[in-house]
């Protein structure tokens, strides 16, 4: 009768430990069904399901693997598998598989606590924990630190919206950010990642900063709350915005530019994205003028924005060129840039931060609300909102020491 063996090795980390177990196993001819290997800080957890076949004895393998394991220091544990629970196993591999990336400026075991017991209580089973945020030094006292732990999970969450909503409501509670995606092919290979400007790739609202120019800053800085709560028309309240602009001298245009911050974490985030072949796009409801300087500085194969309306005396008319970037139209040019590139919307990722990104947000493959209002937040099927926007590289499994940037140049 063949046997069914799971061996567990663990100990310091040291190398050819998986080599010298495996060459004992492979003198038997021992068929592997399973095996994972795991390193925290140097101590090693090795597990490895055998299948020990009818013409060969355990015990003499059993006997020179433990010999081997106490040879290089090593604990091991021999647990025996039933074959009915082994092809229950096997069957398993078909459930759904889902993916719950925690990030935070530092993480603590409530941090974990409380993800893990929200995944239990929804029945999902965690296969794997990585970390991918790179190591952080007791004496880094810095608040720009970064933090990520990804949890592989197996399991199809009876209600989806409560987990999404639940998972909100912690990452509220931790200050902390909690993304929940389907494990699927598409979320591996995403190829366009298109951007909202204003708030999003910089920390400003241009149109506020052109008006507080005009003299009208409060005024228009009211109505573009509003917009981004989602309480006006992104058309009307844009209407009126480019109406109190109107006989804005065009010189004041390069001096904005100048002071626009630009988020943390954007030329981290958009030079590895392009490093890796990603088609990048600005697609902003701000104007032509800024996002173009944006496309200059980091490289963005696309730029779509509004263009102001600049009469003879060289006047902004309170008017814009062409058809407006409303929502609608962000949704629509994230389609045609997708079919023009060949690339299926479930590869692409959009990235906003206003009411006039949810169309875009909810048709792109991942939709991501970058430091929302919370009417955004609730409504896209994910958000940052405690770390920059290199913090959505490890959305897409990418590790710190993945990056392909040299920080010191």
């Amino acid at each position: 009768m063949k046997e069914i063996i799971l061996l567990n090795i663990s100990g310091e980390d040291k190398p050819g430990v998986t080599s010298a177990i495996t060459h004992i196993l492979a003198q038997y001819q021992i068929n592997i069904l399973d095996i994972g290997q795991a390193v925290i800080h140097d101590t090693l957890s090795l597990g490895i399901l055998i299948e020990v076949p009818k013409e060969a004895e355990s015990s003499p393998l059993l006997r020179d693997i433990l010999f081997k394991a106490h040879e290089l220091n090593m604990n091991i544990r021999f647990q025996p598998v039933e074959e009915d629970n082994y092809e229950s196993w096997v069957e398993g591999q078909g459930k759904s598989r889902h993916i719950i990336t925690l990030l935070s400026r530092k993480l603590n075991s409530g941090h974990i606590a409380r993800v893990t017991e929200i995944a239990a209580n929804h029945s999902l089973n965690i296969d794997n924990i990585n970390r991918l945020s790179g190591r952080v030094s007791l004496n880094d006292t810095t608040d720009q630190t970064k933090a990520c732990v990804e949890f592989s999970v197996r399991g199809a969450p009876a209600d989806t919206a409560k987990l999404r909503s639940e998972f909100l409501a912690a990452a509220s509670d931790l200050d902390a950010d909690i993304a929940f995606q389907e494990d699927n092919i598409y979320r591996r290979n995403r190829r366009l990642v298109v951007f909202d400007m204003d708030s999003t790739l910089i920390e400003a609202e241009v149109i506020d900063e052109l008006a507080k120019e005009a003299g009208v800053g409060d005024q228009v800085s009211e109505i573009t709350e509003a917009a981004m709560r989602g309480e006006i028309d992104f058309n009307e309240s844009f209407k009126r915005r480019m109406a109190l602009l109107k006989g804005l001298d065009v010189s004041v245009l390069d001096d904005v530019a100048r002071r626009l911050p630009m988020t943390e974490g954007a030329e981290e985030l958009v030079s590895n994205l392009k490093a890796l072949g990603f088609k990048t796009a600005i697609l902003s409801g701000g104007f032509n003028y800024f996002a173009a300087q944006l496309q200059k500085q980091l490289g963005f194969d696309y730029v779509y924005a509004n263009e102001l309306d600049i009469d003879d005396a060289g006047k902004v008319t309170g008017e814009v060129k062409g058809v407006v970037v409303n929502g609608e139209r962000k949704a629509e040019l994230l389609r045609e840039i997708a079919e023009k590139e060949g690339i299926r919307l479930e590869q692409t990722i959009a990235v906003g931060d206003g009411a006039n990104d949810l169309p875009m947000l909810s048709i792109a493959g991942l939709g991501i609300a970058f430091r929302a209002k919370p009417l955004v937040r609730e409504s896209a099927k994910q958000a940052i909102s405690t770390l920059g926007l290199d913090g959505i590289l490890y959305l897409i499994g990418f590790r710190d020491r993945d990056s392909l940037i040299d920080k010191a140049s």
